[in-house]
């Protein structure tokens, strides 16, 4: 057999069907799929092209991030931490947001991807929120990472006086032309019909969409109940909460992932595990937003019917899916005071094989095995967090973090070698994302606040 490339006598954490983990292990491929996984023994007799001495590494598979606002880097830092949820949406966030040029959207997205291979993601599932959607498109595909993104698209008219009507034609119209030029047709960076999702997209929107993803075997991504208000308006406006709402409309299923889902209840959870639709948590933003999750959460009981649960980082401060995997595997335990919840395999496979699920890749990213993608992430060992290894999947978990990625291959390509971008010039990239951030932040008008004086 022959390879282009032959990773030996690594630790190989293969999230395969057995979930195998291979000491003195090996991994060969040649194009973008894995060819021969096994002990370094059973592989010598491949030649490859490029033969790397993996004994510093513990191989993963790509991590998989199914939430994230590449498209808010830029912002970072800026907004306060003590805001009620709504001021910081509406005075803060949403402005900010909209207020970047398409070449201020596309250096944001730039730095975000940056930061995701850095730290091992190889896919990531867009919030939905891209506003110079080509623009970004055209710059996620120069870095080499694996995507499925959204535009920002809602429809619901608060204005009595608007065109309800012609509102949901155009966002249907928008959402459609993205598919018809970023197709799912094997490439790398491909649309999805994404929703903002709470209560701004109309029944008739949730239905053409589903309609959308169903017809073209992509998805619909969709906040929702992040906090009590997502509730508490479907209930005065329709009278049932937001997840019974959303079967009743028939718009639930595999294709769905909703995000967030802090504050539901056992009826809506149950819907969810009865209709395949999938859950993405992000703990790092429920916590620092202070959503109560550990009081209101219902993962433990979702996990436990079937549902299917991956991870997200959300917004600008975080995008290492490490420090996700150690938040989602404490979490629980200490708000249900139960050691036995969400043990560290369990939150790798949320950060792996889960979410390759909700992207519906599952037969081709997620995990090491021959046929499948080389989407690999080599983990440096030789650092103190590592040593000594005597159980390197809580090892991952719970000791290491993204700083540990020394290289990161996506379709068999190389994008991080030696802890840097290859396909990204990261000095010019933060010089040009620091001026920006600086434009933007001065051109709002909003006050840069901060507990201690700086100079």
């Amino acid at each position: 057999m022959h390879a282009e490339t032959l990773i030996t006598g690594a630790t190989v954490i293969t999230m395969d069907d057995t979930r195998r983990v291979l000491r003195d292990g090996a991994v060969a491929f040649a194009g973008d799929r894995i060819v021969a996984v096994g002990k370094s023994a059973e592989l010598a007799g491949i030649t490859a092209r490029e033969v790397i001495d993996g004994r510093r590494f513990v191989l993963t598979p790509g991590f998989v991030n199914c939430h994230v606002h590449v498209t808010e880097t830029l912002i970072r830092g800026f907004i306060p931490e003590a805001l009620p949820f709504d001021e910081e949406l509406e005075r803060w966030v949403i402005p900010l947001y909209k207020g970047h040029s398409a070449a201020e959207q596309v250096v944001s997205a730039q730095m975000a991807v940056a930061a995701m291979l850095r730290t091992g993601t190889t896919t990531f599932l867009e919030a939905g929120t891209i506003l110079a959607f080509d623009e970004v498109m055209a710059a996620i595909a120069d870095t080499g990472i694996r995507a499925r993104t959204g535009r920002w698209t809602e429809d619901r008219a608060w204005d009595p006086a608007a065109d309800g009507a012609g509102l949901t034609q155009a966002a249907m119209a928008a959402l459609e032309d993205d598919l018809e030029r970023h197709p799912q047709d094997g490439r790398r960076v491909a649309a999805w019909p994404n929703l903002i999702g709470h209560m701004t997209a109309t029944d008739a929107l949730w239905q053409a969409a589903t309609a959308l993803a169903r017809r073209s075997g992509t998805g619909v991504s969709a906040h929702m109940s992040p906090v009590p208000g997502d509730a508490e308006w479907y209930l005065a406006n329709t009278g049932q909460r937001p997840v019974e709402h959303l079967a009743a409309l028939g718009v639930l299923g595999p294709h769905l992932n909703l995000v967030h889902m802090v504050h539901v209840d056992a009826r809506e959870a149950a819907l969810v595990a009865s209709s395949g639709t999938h859950v993405t948590h992000c703990p790092g933003a429920a916590i620092r937003c202070g959503y109560g999750v550990g009081r209101h959460g219902l993962f433990p009981e979702m996990a436990a019917a079937g549902v299917n649960i991956a991870l997200g980082t959300d917004g600008a401060d975080n995008h290492d899916m490490l420090r996700v995997m150690t938040l989602m595997a404490a979490l629980f335990k200490d708000a249900r005071r139960d050691r036995s919840l969400f043990p560290a395999h369990q939150a790798l496979e949320m950060g792996t094989i889960n979410g390759a699920k909700v992207l519906g890749l599952s037969d081709t990213i997620g995990s090491i095995a021959p046929g499948k993608k080389a989407d690999l992430v080599a983990h440096d060992t030789r650092r103190p967090e590592w040593q000594p290894i005597n159980n390197p999947v809580d090892q991952l978990v719970w000791a290491a973090d993204g700083r540990g990625v020394h290289s990161v291959w996506v379709d068999g390509v190389r994008v991080v070698e030696d802890f840097r971008c290859t396909m990204i010039d990261e000095e010019a990239l933060y010089d040009t994302g620091q001026a920006m951030a600086d434009a933007i932040l001065a051109r709002s008008g909003l006050p840069r606040l901060s507990e201690w004086p700086v100079a």
